[in-house]
Formats: C-alpha cells, structure tokens, sequence
C-alpha cells in the first residue's frame, strides 16, 4: 500500500515538474528580454492546485484518487469525461510498489530500507520524466548525489571514499563519451542530465558498480529501442533517453548487491 501512496504521489511530480521548470525558464527568458511576463490563472506547484483529471482538469474526488483501486473500479476511464486515462498512472503506482516489496524483502526495517525507497522513487520519477520530457531536472539528480554521499558517511552500501570516487567518475565517464561522439560526428549523443544521474549512481553504488550499471544500461536501452522501433512503437526521429536505463541499471545493482 506505501508504495501505490509513494507512486501516486511521484505521477504528481512526473507530471508537474516539467511544468513547473518550462514555466520557470520561461519566465527568466522574458525577464531577460524586458518582456511582459505570463499571468496564470491559479498557483501551480507540487500541492496546488488539487488532483485533477489530466483531460478535462475536473477536480479527482477522493474515492477516485486511490492508488489502482481506482483505475481498475473506472476500468481506465475517467468518470468526469470519459476519456481514457494515461497508462503511465497505474504503470508508476505498479513500479513503485513493486521496488517496494522487493526492497522490503532485500533490507532489514531501519536506514538501510529507507534509502532504499529514496533511491527507489527517485529514480522511478527521473526515468519516466526523462522517457516523456527529455528533461532530466537538477533538483532531482543533485539531491540524489548528495543523499547517496550522505547515506555513504552512515555506513551505506559504500564506503564514503568510494561513494565520492564513484560520483567523480560516474560523470567523468560519460562526459568523456559525450565529446568522444561530439567529435566524431558533431551531433550531442547524450544530455548533462546524464551525467548527473551517473554520477548520483556512483555516489550511491561505488565506482566499482559503475561498469555493469553503464553495461546493462547500454545493453537493455539498445534492445528495447531496437524492438520498439522495429514494431514502430516509437518515433524514429526523436533522440533516445538514456536516464530510464541507467535508473535500471541502478536498480537492478542495488537489488542483487
């Protein structure tokens, strides 16, 4: 059940998060250009305005906000307009109680749980904001950094010499490879995100970790997208994410460590 709460929430963050940002650059830029600024109707952050339908923005009542419960009792429907809701809804609050369970089976009640479902839920909301929005957002990716260095100083999975270690390089890597493809073909092959979302996995996992969590990232990115563009599942002129792999990567070290 925490973990349908937890994944409710995170579709909050999914969704409005982006939002919040492109708002926000938006605003800098007109501030930046002596232009008028937009006027919204209604605050727009995190809390408010309340839960709403994402077709016709129709306010959720309660027994209509319950983590899959209520997705399955409107079979996938909303009930204000009819229109279908989202896959990604109950995909998330699934994901986030399965990495639940299985990290309640790995790790004792106690610090080692807690971190566990940090790490979990953020990058959960990382991948599919990544998967949707090309955007990888620093308020996610630093605090992940820093709460992996800081779980690392309580005794986490890592040392903290290897936990700094492990960030230093996790974004050194990728940002070598990032000018290596840059050179070579003068197109960017990843985002700065990237290397922040690398470098939150080293400060968490180690620079040891770091080789099977960029190989198994690769690997299962380059099947999937080969897969899905050969069923034309997806566009094939829009640039691939890596950040939903690389937070499986990470996910699947912390599961087998």
């Amino acid at each position: 059940m925490l973990g349908g709460i937890i994944g409710s929430f995170l579709n909050v963050v999914i969704y409005r998060l982006p939002v919040i940002l492109e708002r926000r650059w938006q605003r800098e830029a007109l501030l930046q250009l002596a232009q008028p600024l937009p006027v919204y109707a209604q605050t727009f952050n995190l809390i408010l305005p309340r839960s709403h339908c994402p077709s016709c923005s129709y306010p959720l009542r309660i027994r209509d906000n319950i983590p899959l419960v209520s997705y399955l009792l409107l079979k996938g429907r909303s009930r204000c307009c009819g229109e279908r809701i989202p896959c990604h809804y109950p995909l998330v609050e699934i994901a986030c109680s399965v990495l639940f369970i299985l990290a309640a089976g790995r790790f004792a009640p106690g610090l080692s749980l807690t971190a566990a479902w940090l790490f979990f839920s953020m990058l959960l909301a990382l991948a599919v904001i990544d998967y949707r929005t090309a955007l990888m957002p620093d308020v996610l990716t630093l605090p992940l950094l820093w709460l992996g260095l800081l779980f690392s100083l309580q005794g986490g999975i890592v040392p903290l010499e290897e936990a700094v270690m492990g960030a230093v390089s996790g974004y050194l890597f990728l940002w070598g490879l990032y000018w290596l493809f840059r050179f070579a073909t003068g197109r960017e092959g990843l985002g700065y995100g990237d290397f922040k979302l690398s470098a939150a996995l080293g400060a968490w996992l180690g620079w040891q970790a770091l080789p099977s969590v960029l190989l198994l990232a690769s690997v299962s990115g380059f099947v999937i997208t080969v897969l899905m563009r050969s069923l034309a599942a997806t566009d094939l002129t829009r640039p691939l994410p890596f950040g939903p792999w690389l937070a499986l990567g990470g996910v699947c070290h912390f599961l087998l460590l």
